[in-house]
């Protein structure tokens, strides 16, 4: 695709909500007409500070942001604000604009045929699934035909064909887009651009290619820089060696070892500053809590199809060694059955009395976002010594200064990281995870993953990512679209 103008310019943009906290310092970097772009950086670099810069709801503390000819701009969240559940279809659609529209419901038609969702549009938004709010919410800034799209997670709560119809919307699109996600594969298949952050110098850095030459890319740059700085310090030792031996000689000598300091000098002015990679969480344990007997039961599941839910019968009995994962595509009820049994919503399912549960929401509900980290991470230990919780929260990167802070300043990305945080310090005896990947780095999935194998408690699981399940042994899977075909 030939890209045109440039279409979004940051010059020198530097932006602080406190002056000894910049999120990006004179950041510079341009995006032209056409460009598949994708934004990364570790979770809480600002990623979403970019997107809000770039749609004017915030402004640069120093520097411009520039918007060729006023283009105009939408984006799609990655979470769908609690003011619209009560909304339905044609509602929440016409809030996407100024005016009225008078033709809106067919603009919801053929906005919901290419993100390939079939509803009526009398539904609430409230009653729609994980992966099909991902769909509204991804049609809410189409139905918009921006000249720039911008999309937040896009794929989180997905399935597979919907990732698939996604990517190819995407690689036909012919205005520009600009993507934040974790999913790899998914980026890989259409990014001809990346703009990386670097949390530690608060700079973008601009590259061409796609996301996995990218990658490496960034790779080798590290390898360099760390190449040229060892032979600066193996030079600049060797002559402070002979500044030593010289310096207590006369005449030439002297003269020679004032050389050398100033030799010396120059390549440590030289010594460059490695790029540092995004930290990964190390390696840990969710404990899980003891139990000999029956810990869960489901008795029935909801199939949902064509807009009804119809119940059908099941056995499942949950002890220690169960590990269930629940397939089936959008909107067929799965996140409904785990938070039925979770939260003891249903009488077609039940947790044991006694029985701690570890319940990882894709849309972190069930945490209070006026609470701070810390208090949040104290309720729920059976240990509650003051250097456990900091210990604990600094192991998946929730700093000394960030645990004071509310839930809500956390960026979705450091959410998820305190939900395995709290699972750590709750040793539950059952682990119900709802796409437990969401907004997680890509760095950190392995580790997750082999935490998820390693734990010795119940597990019931729902995810779309076949890269995170793989590493995880099941010995029992519900496929709810099975029950349509009976």
């Amino acid at each position: 695709m030939n890209h045109g103008n440039v279409i979004i310019s940051f010059d020198e943009v530097s932006f602080y909500y406190d002056h000894n906290k910049p999120i990006l310092n004179e950041s510079s970097f341009t995006v032209r007409e056409n460009a598949k772009i994708t934004i990364m950086g570790q979770n809480g670099a600002g990623k979403s500070t970019i997107f809000k810069l770039i749609l004017g709801e915030l402004k640069p503390t120093e520097g411009r942001v520039n918007i060729l000819n006023k283009a105009s701009i939408a984006i799609g969240l990655q979470v769908m604000p609690k003011k619209y559940f009560d909304l339905t279809v044609t509602e929440y659609f016409e809030t996407a604009f100024d005016e009225k529209k008078y033709d809106i419901e067919k603009r919801v038609k053929d906005v919901l045929e290419v993100v390939n969702l079939t509803t009526a549009f009398d539904k609430k938004i409230k009653d729609f699934s994980g992966g099909q709010l991902a769909r509204l919410l991804l049609a809410y800034a189409l139905i918009q035909e921006p000249d720039i799209l911008l999309l937040d997670e896009p794929t989180n709560n997905l399935d597979v064909d919907g990732i698939n119809h996604l990517t190819g919307f995407l690689m036909g699109y012919e205005k520009t887009v600009i993507v934040i996600s974790h999913d790899a594969g998914f980026l890989n298949s259409f990014t001809d651009g990346v703009l990386n952050l670097d949390v530690y110098t608060k700079k973008v850095e601009q590259y061409v290619g796609d996301y996995f030459d990218v990658i490496e890319q960034i790779a080798q740059q590290i390898e360099r820089e760390q190449r040229k700085n060892a032979q600066l310090e193996r030079n600049i030792q060797d002559r402070k060696d002979k500044v030593n031996f010289f310096s207590n000689k006369g005449g030439k000598m002297r003269r020679l070892a004032s050389k050398l300091r100033d030799e010396v000098a120059e390549d440590e002015e030289n010594m460059v500053d490695v790029r540092r990679d995004d930290k990964t969480i190390r390696p840990f344990v969710i404990p899980a809590q003891p139990w000999s007997e029956v810990v869960a039961r489901i008795s029935s599941v909801g199939i949902i199809h064509d807009h009804k839910r119809t119940a059908k019968k099941v056995q499942i009995k949950f002890f220690n060694s169960t590990r269930l994962q629940i397939v089936g595509p959008n909107g067929i009820g799965k996140s409904t059955l785990l938070r039925e049994l979770a939260l003891g919503e249903n009488e077609g399912t039940s947790i044991t009395p006694g029985v701690r549960v570890g319940y990882y929401q894709q849309d972190f509900a069930g945490l209070d976002f006026d609470e701070t980290v810390y208090d949040s991470l104290l309720k729920i230990s059976d240990d509650p010594s003051h250097e456990r919780i900091y210990a604990t929260a600094a192991h998946f990167l929730l700093t000394g200064e960030m645990i004071r802070n509310k839930i809500g300043s956390l960026s979705e990305g450091q959410k998820g990281l305190l939900c395995y945080a709290r699972f750590v310090l709750q040793k539950p005896g059952i682990l119900i995870l709802d796409e437990p990947t969401n907004h997680i780095n890509f760095r950190h999935i392995p580790i997750i993953a082999q935490a998820i194998q390693d734990y010795d408690g119940a597990i019931i699981l729902v995810s779309h990512m076949p890269e995170f399940v793989e590493q995880i042994t099941f010995n029992e899977t519900l496929d709810l679209a099975g029950f349509l075909k009976k």
